[in-house]
């Protein structure tokens, strides 16, 4: 059985509610008293990664085209939520397909990068989910992924490491040759 958007809302804030009190709080009082459904509003908004179909986000701006070098797009800022606590992380997504034939509008890759960093997330994962869409997308001979970013799990919480950073990087096909990754790579991290 399925249930609406607004019924999905509803459910939502009424744990919240319920969670505000485990907490020791009044849902009740004056400061709180729209939190519940503020929460689940942004909830939904945070998540709405689930509802979206990045191949087809891909496959709806296509074009073809003899361009057969790399294509780099860098610094996609992204915000997600660790699956693990539930806090944020967030950085900068940076890719390089070198097409085979189409290409798709450079919009469309930071589109795809909120449909996944808008699912709760592990980064390494969502590397891979990125790369492996692009790939499944346009068939490039291709494609890397490089995810830079900073986990508030890692620094709310637990061992409170302020300047921790963490990259992850996936590739396939022609990317899986050092010289071309390297090439990638000095692009992104050139002074």
């Amino acid at each position: 059985m399925s249930i609406t958007k607004q019924q999905q809302q509803d459910a939502l804030a009424e744990h919240y509610s319920d969670i505000l009190q485990l907490l020791g709080e009044d849902p009740s009082r004056e400061g709180l008293l729209k939190t519940p459904i503020r929460v689940a509003r942004a909830w939904m908004e945070l998540t709405r990664g689930y509802d979206e179909d990045p191949i087809a986000i891909l496959r709806s701006a296509l074009f073809k085209e003899s361009y057969h070098n790399m294509v780099v797009v860098r610094d996609i800022e992204f915000y997600s939520l660790c699956e693990h606590h539930l806090l944020p992380f967030f950085g900068h997504v940076h890719i390089a397909y070198i097409p085979n034939g189409e290409i798709t509008g450079l919009s469309k890759l930071a589109r795809i990068v909120n449909t996944f960093s808008h699912r709760l997330q592990v980064q390494e994962r969502m590397t891979e989910e990125i790369a492996h869409c692009i790939q499944e997308a346009l068939s490039p001979q291709g494609v890397m992924v490089v995810v830079e970013a900073r986990h508030l799990c890692m620094q709310m919480r637990g061992v409170a490491k302020q300047d921790a950073n963490t990259t992850t990087m996936h590739y396939i096909g022609a990317f899986e040759h050092a010289e071309t990754r390297q090439e990638f790579l000095d692009q992104l991290f050139k002074e």
